[in-house]
């Protein structure tokens, strides 16, 4: 038997009725996206198995800032520098994008010493910081003054107990001219190694170009940064396949932050900001 509802009772709604829950729906989704998500930030936790880790390194955690653009979502950057203040990592990453013109590189100066970790704190360059023409000669100045060691093509180390943690941080692959040859030239003796790139898809062509990193952190793709259910209809050029989260081919593995600010759209939906904390494990 069909059964029906009639106007009036219960289980029936009319075309207004459906047409307000609609736009209730979407007023709902806009003050999520345009005013909560964005301002809101996931302090996330892995942990890390590295084979042959020295036991002086085993605990040693690694914060990962990447993509804040500034001076967009000044509230988010805040919550960012107070997560950093209240954990005191002993290393502190920045992989690109931390600014999207020059005239927030006194915003950057001001951030960055709250950014620093314990030990050290080492950055790399974006796309945006190319589009807004900032040189490396001025990238390494403003960070040299808040503490943090500008990489572009080259390595550094922190000792820990006698056991050195090294990283490599490469150029922008968008706008600048990565150079595997001339970053393993410029590599710091270290028993294990990190390596830092901004967009994702970088990744690919270091492995395509014969290179074998345990361990790689990528920014960029602002984890798709409006997204639906299931669906992620944008990432930006230079992010390839790659969204957020672990991936994995063969013996290397990256891992793409979902970033701490916006580009373009000041919104987020289904993708807040994260604040990435690794802790490196012996295997």
């Amino acid at each position: 038997m069909q059964r029906t509802t009639e106007p009036g009772k219960p289980g029936w709604m009319s075309r207004r009725g459906l047409i307000g829950a609609g736009f209730a729906a979407a007023a709902a989704t806009t003050v999520d996206g345009w005013g909560l998500e964005p301002r809101r930030l996931d302090l996330v936790r892995h942990d890390v198995l590295v084979p042959g880790l020295p036991p002086a390194l085993a605990g040693l955690r690694i914060a990962q800032v990447s993509d804040v653009h500034l001076p967009g979502t000044p509230e988010t950057a805040e919550l960012a520098a107070a997560a950093i203040e209240r954990e005191r990592p002993e290393v502190v990453v920045l992989t690109g994008d931390m600014v999207e013109q020059a005239g927030a590189l006194p915003a950057l100066a001001e951030l960055g010493p709250r950014l620093r970790g314990t030990v050290g704190t080492f950055a790399v360059f974006g796309n945006w910081e190319y589009k807004a023409r900032i040189s490396p000669r001025t990238a390494t100045a403003v960070y040299g003054r808040a503490g943090i060691e500008f990489l572009l093509d080259q390595g550094a180390a922190v000792t820990i107990g006698g056991s050195r943690l090294g990283f490599l941080g490469f150029d922008d692959a968008l706008y600048g001219n990565p150079s595997l040859p001339r970053a393993l030239a410029a590599r710091a003796p270290a028993d294990v190694e990190i390596w830092l790139i901004h967009a994702p898809e970088y990744f690919d062509i270091l492995l395509a170009r014969g290179a074998s990193p345990s361990l790689v952190l990528a920014g960029h793709t602002h984890g798709g940064q409006i997204r639906l259910p299931g669906l992620t209809p944008y990432t930006p050029p230079g992010s390839a396949d790659y969204v957020s989260g672990w991936y994995r081919t063969g013996s290397s593995r990256l891992y793409v932050s979902r970033g701490i600010g916006t580009a373009t759209i000041r919104a987020r939906l289904f993708c807040p900001p994260e604040l990435p904390i690794f802790t490196l494990r012996r295997a």
